[in-house]
């Protein structure tokens, strides 16, 4: 087998493990959502987002590492559960922030349904993730749920601090700004709650607090940056009925994405004073001409290529974290899709 069709029977692998994984999580989510009214406003839309298309990342990788650890499916099912939860919660919360009109192929739930609507239904969301976290007090008993409860308010205290810096630099139209500051944003807003704590909730309950959960701090945020970097790339050159939301909406909505920093760093003094004004300007105002004038301006001074190279990087730093976090373990198909996962973050098309 060549490099190229090992590579993509690796990336298959990976999401066929990752789907088994979703389709467990979904179907144990499904049961703690009130068959009762309001139903069209409220419990009906619960279930919007996490019935429509995506990879089931975060509870894939609780459980994955759960069973990588000698773990059960039922120890780290309801944190996985709760990662869903948070996760869908966040999503139509940012949609909300960022006015995003398509969300995995569809309308926002916002643009949908309204906009009061949708915040209510990601505080519904959020309100149900406690209940399956509380569950694990019958099977895994008070010392390990309590621990699971302080991973968890940590990695909600980490992603509302990251999204509250991109959405401060947005309204400030902040455009000093350096590699090192999208990475920090990144690790809180992105990697605590994809890939640090959804790794150290799996090892916790697998394990009962057996191991040192900090060995996944830097594993998960090489991995989780990658991802991020890589989910920026495919919102600018990927492809709009494969990616499932506006290509380009990162440009027009002013997210200071590396490529944005980079291009901005790296261009001539009068395309930095013309991207500042662009920036400066309501998202009403910016037209497609200026959208597409902002994407040459990155292709131009390379920030594409950049992107693609720090990814890269990254990526290969996780490769080497991985055996220091998952190295000892004996080989199983949930740790070789870990491992693979790595590469899948910077492979992936969608």
């Amino acid at each position: 087998m060549n490099a190229r069709a090992q590579t993509q029977a690796d990336l298959g692998f990976v999401e066929q493990r990752l789907a088994h994984y979703k389709e467990l999580t979904i179907a144990q989510l499904l049961r703690y959502v009130p068959d009762k009214e309001p139903r069209r406003y409220l419990w009906d839309l619960v279930t919007a987002y996490p019935r429509r298309a995506g990879k089931g990342l975060r509870p894939g990788l609780c459980l994955a590492t759960c069973r990588a650890f000698g773990g059960e499916i039922a120890a780290g099912l309801h944190c996985a559960v709760g990662l869903e939860l948070f996760h869908n919660a966040f999503l139509v919360h940012d949609d909300v922030e960022d006015d995003s009109e398509h969300r995995r192929g569809e309308p926002t739930l916002h643009a949908a349904h309204g906009l009061p609507i949708a915040v209510n239904v990601g505080d519904a969301m959020n309100v149900l993730s406690l209940r399956p976290l509380m569950e694990n007090l019958r099977l895994l008993g008070p010392s390990v749920t309590l621990q699971v409860f302080d991973e968890i308010e940590h990695m909600v205290r980490e992603s509302v601090e990251g999204q509250a810096l991109e959405l401060g630099w947005v309204r400030d139209n902040a455009v000093a700004l350096s590699e090192r500051d999208y990475l920090r944003m990144t690790l809180k807003k992105t990697c605590w709650y994809t890939c640090i704590h959804p790794c150290r909730l799996g090892a916790l309950v697998a394990t009962g607090g057996g191991v040192d959960l900090d060995t996944f701090n830097e594993f998960g945020f090489f991995m989780g940056a990658a991802f991020q970097i890589q989910d920026d790339l495919l919102n600018l050159l990927g492809d709009e009925g494969r990616y499932g939301k506006e290509i380009g909406g990162d440009i027009a909505e002013g997210k200071r994405t590396l490529m944005l920093i980079h291009a901005y760093d790296h261009a001539a003094q009068d395309a930095r004073e013309r991207l500042h004004a662009f920036l400066a300007s309501p998202r009403c105002e910016r037209s497609d001409a200026d959208i597409a004038w902002v994407h040459a301006l990155m292709e131009r001074t390379g920030a594409f290529e950049r992107a693609r190279i720090c990814a890269r990087e990254l990526a290969q730093a996780a490769a080497e974290r991985f055996e220091l976090a998952y190295g000892e373990l004996p080989e199983s198909p949930d740790k070789r899709m870990i491992r693979e996962l790595v590469g899948y973050m910077i492979e992936r098309d969608l």
